[in-house]
């Protein structure tokens, strides 16, 4: 009688749950899918013709004194290439540690998912050879520009300017999506709104300078959102496995 009384305690003790990863449908990876060949599809037209992005760089850009007023503009360099570019990394850390606090798989893995963002728009853009508009010829600079895909010239200059950093760091709050979308889809998809907005924000904030075309940041949003899908598909479906 004693022993079944202790039991009956212990059984009401609080327990100190793990929220497990969880696979998600497959319809979920083949919308992404068709939706990422779609926006792959316009974002290389956008690149090639190069249109919308003259169209956008040359409003910020002084052609009387061949620079961009704002690219030393401390209230925006202060704002936006470092304060957001922070908080957006603070989210992420916050993420990380309350996580594995709480024994929160799913908040944890979403976490370490917006470094894979960041970290491959970082790996695309330290090999690539387009160089930023306030390297180019046609904005006072000294290195040529050239589409999307095509081979690079000899004069292509420093480089290393495609797709946008700096935008990524907003858009990797995407990846927030991963830890809410089984209990809270709404707000697993408002993450994803958020990090669309914060990415396009941070990323047009460094058009103004000039150290971005408009089409870099777009890409950018694209490689951060393939490689969290991507992963999160391959880690989910191994601890499925286990």
């Amino acid at each position: 009688m004693a022993q079944t009384t202790r039991r009956s305690e212990l059984s009401k003790l609080p327990t100190n749950k793990t929220k497990r990863l969880y696979p998600l449908p497959a319809r979920f990876y083949g919308y992404q899918l068709l939706v990422l060949i779609a926006l792959a599809v316009v974002f290389t037209w956008l690149s090639r013709t190069e249109t919308l992005d003259k169209w956008i760089t040359g409003y910020w850009y002084d052609a009387a004194t061949q620079s961009f007023p704002l690219q030393k503009n401390h209230l925006l360099d202060l704002l936006n290439h470092r304060l957001a570019k922070y908080i957006a990394i603070a989210l992420g850390a916050v993420a990380l540690f309350y996580g594995a606090w709480t024994r929160n798989a799913r908040l944890v893995t979403a976490a370490l998912l917006m470094g894979v963002g960041a970290l491959a728009v970082g790996v695309l853009k330290s090999i690539s050879h387009h160089s930023c508009p306030w390297d180019l010829v046609e904005y006072g600079g000294k290195a040529v520009s050239y589409p999307l895909f095509s081979a690079a010239p000899a004069d292509s200059g420093p480089g290393r300017c495609f797709p946008g950093g700096h935008a990524s760091s907003g858009f990797m709050v995407m990846g927030l999506f991963f830890a809410f979308w089984r209990e809270r889809p709404r707000l697993a998809w408002s993450l994803v709104a958020l990090g669309l907005a914060l990415g396009l924000a941070m990323g047009y904030g460094q058009v103004m300078r000039g150290a971005h075309f408009f089409s870099h940041n777009l890409w950018a949003g694209w490689w951060v959102w393939f490689s969290q899908v991507a992963v999160y598909g391959l880690v989910s479906a191994w601890f499925a496995k286990e």
